[in-house]
Formats: structure tokens, C-alpha cells, sequence
């Protein structure tokens, strides 16, 4: 697929990879909706510009990301309404907590891990697991080799198995 390809190739060929990729960062919310088409959008404004040799999948991949983040971003700098307030906060080690509590609060541990991995870790596992590209793709994204993008994705899934919300998490 190139540049001479219509655009709206590229979104039939391509949407579904860029909105796993949105779900994975922002769960099955609306928000990932609004992120896919966000990512769309700059794509679009951009689609003319686009060299030939540009891989069109992980070039999505890399927008749809960063449009993920800017979205989680906005989150985080709005209030959430509450009918009730808590009195006083929950001790982490809580009996009342329910079981969703319990595994919000693993998911997050295991989010807090992933965030916690080096950046070249972090990212060539979102774009391997997460937007399913190849290697090569991977490493023409991070720059590098496509061994070295092999071998970080390979050390950043190490570390997590060593994570105690990841061993949790996965069942072992």
C-alpha cells in the first residue's frame, strides 16, 4: 500500500489493528472510538505528504498510540463525579474490598509495571502484542535492528514475568 493508494484503503486494511492497539492502551470505552478516529483524522491530514517507502501499518500503529496516550492524558486532568464521597480512604490491604476491586487494582499494579520498563522495552511490546507488527516494522519505528527490537521485547516481557502482578495476573 502507498501513498497512491486511496485513503480509504488504508483505513479498511488497517482500522482494526489501529483500534486493538486503542483498546489495549484505553480499554473498551468510548474513548478508544474517539482515539481510532483521531488517529484517522491526522492520518488523513497527512496522507498526501506520505512517502512511498512509508510502512502505512506501523505508521498508524505509531499514531494511533500516541493518540491513546493523549487520551489517557486528558483523563487524568479531569474530576470524576462521585454521588458519595469516602469518608476516609481504603487501607490497600482491605478485607472489604469486592473482587473487582482486587482486580482493578492488579491490573493496575501490572499497567504500573509496563510503565515502569525502559522506553524501547514498553514500546516494542505494544507494537509487537498490541499492533501485531513485525519485527522489522519494529525496528523501523524504534531505529535499530530488527534483532534488537526482537531481543527488547523479549527483555521487557522477562521483566514482567519476574512482576509479581504480572505472575498473579497470567496465573502462575
Amino acid at each position: 500500500m502507498n501513498t497512491h493508494t486511496p485513503f480509504e484503503a488504508a483505513v479498511q486494511a488497517h482500522g482494526a489493528t489501529v483500534l486493538r492497539v486503542c483498546r489495549a492502551v484505553l480499554g473498551p470505552h468510548a474513548d478508544a472510538d474517539d482515539a481510532w478516529s483521531e488517529t484517522f483524522l491526522s492520518a488523513m491530514q497527512a496522507w498526501p505528504k506520505l512517502p512511498e517507502s512509508t510502512n502505512v501499518e506501523a505508521w498508524l500503529v505509531r499514531i494511533a498510540h500516541r493518540k491513546a496516550i493523549d487520551v489517557t492524558r486528558r483523563r487524568a486532568r479531569q474530576a470524576v463525579p462521585v454521588e458519595h464521597l469516602p469518608e476516609t480512604p481504603a487501607a490497600a490491604g482491605s478485607q472489604g474490598r469486592s473482587q473487582s476491586d482486587a482486580r482493578s487494582a492488579e491490573r493496575h499494579e501490572l499497567w504500573s509495571a509496563v510503565g515502569d520498563l525502559p522506553e524501547k522495552q514498553r514500546k516494542a511490546i505494544a507494537y509487537r502484542y498490541l499492533g501485531s507488527l513485525p519485527y522489522d516494522d519494529i525496528a523501523e519505528l524504534l531505529g535499530g535492528t530488527a534483532t534488537a527490537a526482537r531481543r527488547s521485547a523479549a527483555d521487557g516481557l522477562q521483566s514482567l514475568r519476574r512482576h509479581p502482578a504480572f505472575r498473579d495476573h497470567d496465573g502462575a
